[in-house]
């Protein structure tokens, strides 16, 4: 499915329940920093191992979570007119640049550390 498609079932599903009018831009921004919150207290304290160990157990609550930031976000893209999946790709051109593959891989640095020092 795309994202015009699953954004198209997320409206018509708000649009059902005349949601929209909850929806404006700081109340989606907000929905989405709450269900992010959420879902970092699934792994909050635990180690990588516990963390595994969590998704084995608890994965499909996990993915709701995960729904939960998707479909907030979706709305948000829509509602502010913002194609997301172009986002998403120009956003991708821009980490191209900002982290060379040469100089990144493996390393966890900010983009700055990764610039030639003419630049």
């Amino acid at each position: 499915m795309t994202i015009a498609e699953l954004t198209n079932q997320i409206l018509a599903f708000r649009d059902a329940r005349d949601w929209a009018q909850f929806h404006r831009p700081k109340d989606m921004a907000a929905a989405v920093a709450i269900e992010a919150a959420e879902l970092q207290e699934h792994f909050l304290w635990k180690t990588h191992a516990e963390c595994d160990e969590h998704l084995a157990k608890h994965g499909a609550d996990v993915a709701e979570e995960m729904a939960d930031i998707a479909i907030y976000l979706f709305l948000m893209a829509d509602d502010a007119g913002i194609d997301l999946g172009q986002a998403m790709q120009a956003k991708l051109a821009t980490n191209e640049k900002r982290y060379p593959a040469d100089r990144a891989r493996g390393r966890h640095n900010k983009y700055t550390d990764y610039q030639p020092d003419d630049e």
